[in-house]
């Protein structure tokens, strides 16, 4: 006879309107990298900091909130999430990158426009548990949230998740960089400006965020197609619970998701060797293997 689900996790179903499949497989897949995180709650001198990667639509947010509610909930530790995300850059200043640097940098998404002192002046200040405001992106207006709209953590936390679909992801090298992967490079980057700037923000302010973590997280996909169907679903899904601005065409996702290509192949082909749990995941986004490797390498 299976066992009851645990108290807490009806809450966290209907929260995220999934059936009760999904705790079953949480326990199978997740509960195993929880403990072995849970192992070195009684000897750290600060909070576990987990970095979690995986491509767009792959199931990062709701892999934070399953992990997030396990550890309050039975492990008893305080949990803050933060995602790569809710450090773009501000509307304004990518507007002022794009006209300084290259056009293809108002847009969102790769590194370059993001706020690397917030971003890690946020984290380093949750690891000495100080008290913290978290910057919030709005998507729909694409812009940060106002100050007043930020969330506060007040005092000592146990565990800090990273969660972001480039994390982890290293530079490439100039022969790399000449071919363009898909039509908006061939296109709008032809001098291979644009890819350049990036990657050398990557080489250059990445690694110090990285030298914090304590244990890596891959969601992988099987491939660069697989994720392009995952991002599509999430706008259409989007699209039903709200019209208007923000809402990305299928035309649109087809074009935004190419921003997101050549880094987005880069960890698929680099990072499972890398990090500390590895989820392999098949087209329809179900956990086929899990292996954990001890050790941070990335």
């Amino acid at each position: 006879m299976a066992e009851p689900l645990p108290d807490w996790s009806e809450r966290f179903l209907a929260a995220h309107g999934l059936a009760p499949e999904y705790i079953l497989d949480a326990q199978k897949w997740f509960d195993p990298m929880a403990r072995t995180i849970a192992a070195h709650f009684g000897g750290a001198s600060r909070p576990v900091l987990l970095a979690l990667n995986g491509s767009q639509g792959s199931g990062k947010s709701t892999l934070c909130d399953y992990l997030i509610a396990l550890f309050e909930n039975h492990y008893r530790r305080r949990c803050v999430v933060l995602s790569l995300d809710d450090f773009y850059l501000t509307a304004a200043e990518r507007q002022g990158l794009a006209q300084q640097v290259h056009p293809l940098l108002r847009t969102r998404g790769v590194p370059g426009t993001h706020d690397m002192a917030l971003m890690r002046g946020t984290i380093e200040a949750l690891l000495a548990g100080e008290d913290v405001r978290i910057p919030r992106f709005d998507k729909a207006r694409d812009d940060r949230r106002p100050e007043d709209e930020w969330d506060e953590i007040s005092g000592q936390v146990d565990v800090i998740l990273f969660e972001g679909w480039c994390l982890g992801a290293t530079g490439q090298s100039s022969a790399e960089l000449l071919r363009p992967v898909n039509r908006l490079e061939a296109d709008e980057d032809p001098d291979g400006k644009w890819r350049d700037y990036v990657n050398s923000v990557l080489v250059r302010e990445f690694p110090p965020l990285y030298q914090l973590v304590d244990s890596w997280v891959m969601l992988q996909a099987p491939s660069f197609e697989c994720v392009y169907g995952w991002r599509l679903e999430q706008e259409r899904k989007l699209a039903a619970r709200r019209s208007g601005a923000g809402v990305m065409s299928d035309e649109q996702v087809a074009r935004f998701i190419q921003f997101y290509q050549r880094l987005t192949g880069h960890c698929l082909d680099t990072l499972p060797a890398k990090v500390n749990h590895l989820f392999a995941l098949g087209a329809d986004r179900a956990i086929h293997s899990y292996t954990y490797t001890e050790g941070v390498r990335v």
